[in-house]
Formats: C-alpha cells, sequence, structure tokens
C-alpha cells in the first residue's frame, strides 16, 4: 500500500510538473504544431502554413485541425499547447483585446495595435499579412439589389421596415454585430430570422430572407450571384489574415519568421473563395485544396 501511495505521489508531480512547463514561454527547437477555428476556411489556413513549412524547413510539423474558437485558440497559444494559428486582425483587436473600434481607423494601425497587444499578452507575435481579408459582408440576392437601387448598406434605411435580415445567432449576440451596425446606419429591419452560417445562403437565395451577413471569401457569394453592399460607413473592422506564431518558438527556430513570411501577400480573395469551393463542393481535403494551391503559385514544388 505504501509503494502504491509513492508510486501515485511521482506521477502527481511528473504532472504537475509537465503541466507548468506549458505555459507558453519554452519551445522544442525543430517543432510546430498548428491549428485553427473549426470551419473549411480555417482548415485550409492550417494546411498552407504547414505543407509550406515541410517544403521549406526540416522541422516536425504537426497539424490539428478546427481546435476551437479564437478564444480558445489564443489561450492554447499562451499555454504552449499549439505554436501557431492565423486569424483575423479585427477578431484579435475587437474580440480578444477587447479594443474599441472606430469606423475609419486603417488597416495599418489595427494590426499594428494588435500585434502589440499578443505581444504583451499572450506571447504570440503576428507576422506578415497573407493577402486577402475576410470581414463581414451585407448581400442580396443581385436582381433585387438592381431593382430596389441598392448598392451600399445605407441605401437600405429607406426600405429596411419592409425587409427581413438573417445572420447567425452570434451576429446577433455581438455588441459590435446587429444592434452596433443597425444603429450606426439608421436601420429598422421589419423582421429578424437567426439562420445558421450554411443555411443563410441558401435562405437569401430562395427569397426565404432579403439581406444577410455574409462572409467576403465565401464562394458562394459568385455562385448565387450575390451582390454585397459596400459599407459607406466604415462600421466593420478591417479582418486581415495573418499567421500568428508564439515568440518562444520564433526563438527556438531561427529563420522561421523569415520563411513563414514568404507567404505575406500571397493569398487573394478569390484564391480563398477558389479553395473554400474546392473544399465545400468539390470535396478536396484541406490539405490537398492547400497544397494545390501552394503548387499553382510557385510557393512549393511540384
Amino acid at each position: 500500500m505504501l509503494k502504491r501511495s509513492w508510486l501515485l505521489s511521482i506521477c502527481l508531480i511528473l504532472l504537475v510538473s509537465l503541466t507548468a512547463c506549458k505555459d507558453g514561454k519554452t519551445a522544442e527547437p525543430g517543432k510546430i504544431v498548428i491549428s485553427g477555428k473549426d470551419w473549411t476556411e480555417q482548415w485550409i489556413l492550417a494546411h498552407i502554413l504547414g505543407e509550406y513549412l515541410k517544403a521549406h524547413t526540416d522541422m516536425d510539423v504537426q497539424v490539428r485541425e478546427g481546435l476551437g474558437t479564437e478564444a480558445i485558440l489564443v489561450q492554447a497559444l499562451k499555454q504552449g499547447e499549439i505554436d501557431a494559428i492565423v486569424e483575423y486582425s479585427g477578431t484579435g483587436y475587437q474580440a480578444i483585446l477587447k479594443k474599441p473600434y472606430k469606423p475609419g481607423m486603417t488597416p495599418q494601425y489595427i494590426y499594428q495595435q494588435t500585434k502589440k497587444g499578443y505581444e504583451t499578452q499572450f506571447g504570440s507575435t503576428w507576422l506578415k499579412p497573407l493577402g486577402f481579408y475576410n470581414t463581414y459582408a451585407l448581400a442580396m440576392r443581385a436582381d433585387k439589389a438592381k431593382q430596389l437601387h441598392v448598392t451600399k448598406v445605407s441605401d437600405l434605411k429607406r426600405l429596411a421596415p419592409r425587409l427581413s435580415f438573417g445572420a447567425p445567432a452570434t451576429f446577433f449576440e455581438r455588441k459590435d454585430g446587429y444592434d452596433g451596425m443597425t444603429k450606426m446606419y439608421g436601420l429598422s429591419f421589419g423582421k429578424k430570422v437567426t439562420l445558421d452560417e450554411d443555411l443563410m445562403y441558401k435562405a437569401v437565395d430562395n427569397g426565404d430572407v432579403d439581406v444577410i451577413t455574409a462572409f467576403t471569401t465565401d464562394p458562394r457569394i459568385k455562385q448565387l450571384h450575390l451582390a454585397t453592399l459596400e459599407d459607406d460607413m466604415k462600421y466593420f473592422p478591417p479582418y486581415d489574415a495573418v499567421p500568428v506564431v508564439r515568440q518562444a518558438v520564433l526563438r527556438a527556430n531561427p529563420g522561421l519568421e523569415k520563411t513563414l513570411n514568404g507567404l505575406a501577400g500571397k493569398i487573394t480573395i478569390p484564391d480563398m473563395m477558389k479553395m473554400n469551393d474546392e473544399v465545400n463542393s468539390k470535396r478536396k481535403t484541406p490539405q490537398e485544396a492547400a497544397r494545390d494551391f501552394l503548387k499553382s503559385k510557385g510557393l512549393i514544388p511540384r
């Protein structure tokens, strides 16, 4: 019995020691764990980083798809459970750092403030942007937008009482979502409908709702001939896609930052739309879509 108690004590000590080491301040040279949120674009982006590093370094690269929300990811980075993600500047600035956004703030300002905040609070740094952004955009069927002479969000003010608005639950819950947007633009929609992110595109295409909150890199915007309205009062912040890496990993692997910055500016909105479509409609795996994209751009060997 005494022997079992002694062994149990040793195991507990080792477990506590291992847990304590995962504080984000240390890193194993030559190894990197990449993760992301649990949706198509994020799966692909994790593999883009992974496949690029496999081709350009000798690192042991692990990709863990779909770990969770931005809040889960930032804590995983802080604890050293994962080493790299791709995040969007507006999300980091508002949702994670809780910084106030004022319409008209430049993408460069948002990026720099977010980079500074992550380095100070989470021990992670933002590298150079990948080249595309994925932001909210109010969307309508193109034929209906043309019929109603709507090209920008402010055009909806006179029409909103006769229109229905559909969005995911999170958009209605966020302070910087529906309430803030309608207040800024003076909108009062006749009906609000909570919709799943995937179902809302079909809903607007079928005429079940008139306006939705689309995402600018979603291929269904093009496929369904939707018109995205200009955010003429600049309500939505910039959401540039940027690799975020633990500083300890960068210190443990000299040259890693320079290598990953080889992806800077290499992905456009049409590129991301195409990759999302390849996974959602053409049944490619996220890894296949990522690898094929990198090869097509000459970023990894064919």
